[in-house]
């Protein structure tokens, strides 16, 4: 399935089918949290943390794609992130775009 940050795909017609969503919520580990504390100290990329958000990322882009299956969908295209709080050491990943479906211009 094709999903992109752009609002129109060349040589396509869009059909819109509806808004997705994907999420996933992430806590913070513990022996994660004193390794960061430590690079905090000297400096450099928080990698545990990096990762983490990576792999949140992906899953967040998986679940917005199965939401676009449903709908019978070809793409997926305005596609965003946003992150939340949703408490004390736990943030939320959302991807969110527009389903549609693609109609090849003659």
């Amino acid at each position: 399935m094709l999903v992109t940050s752009t609002e129109s795909i060349p040589g396509y017609e869009i059909e819109i089918l509806g808004v997705v969503f994907g999420n996933t919520v992430r806590a913070k580990h513990i022996g994660k949290d004193i390794i960061a504390g430590l690079k905090n100290i000297i400096g450099g990329e928080l990698k545990q943390y990096t990762d983490m958000l990576a792999d949140a990322r992906r899953e967040a882009i998986e679940r917005m794609i199965d939401e676009a299956k449903k709908l019978k969908a070809d793409a997926v295209v305005n596609v965003r992130f946003t992150t939340s709080q949703t408490m004390a050491g736990a943030a939320e990943l959302l991807a969110y775009g527009t389903a549609v479906r693609l109609k090849k211009v003659r």
